[in-house]
């Protein structure tokens, strides 16, 4: 399984950015997809997830600013990042897990939150 994310970049503090990830290779079943993230000097955290199903869990510094969304038939999921701010800042990693449990991880796309 291969991940590949899109949409990183340098936006100003209160910007927005859509982060996007598709999965390819072969793919069972999808447990749920989601973005982690990880700033410079700390571990990586959880940003939002999403199941097969369209339940959703994000992580308490981003409800309400941050959606997840999913496409099944294209194994893509998105991030919709608004309101940014500096500590936004981070290499937003991809994740897909399978309903064995077994977790896959794209390469990070970097966001830079600054003015």
């Amino acid at each position: 399984v291969q991940l590949q994310a899109f949409g990183g970049g340098l936006v100003q503090p209160g910007g927005s950015l859509r982060l996007s990830c598709a999965a390819s290779g072969t793919i069972f079943s999808i447990a749920a997809m989601g973005w982690y993230r990880q700033a410079p000097g700390k571990q990586r955290e959880l940003v939002a997830t999403i199941s097969s199903g369209g339940s959703t869990n994000y992580a308490d510094s981003e409800k309400g600013r941050f959606t997840i969304s999913r496409d099944n038939a294209k194994n893509t999921v998105y991030l919709q990042m608004n309101s940014l701010k500096p500590e936004d800042t981070a290499v937003y990693y991809c994740n897909l897990r399978n309903s064995y449990g077994k977790d896959y991880w794209g390469k990070g796309t970097l966001v830079t939150v600054s003015s």
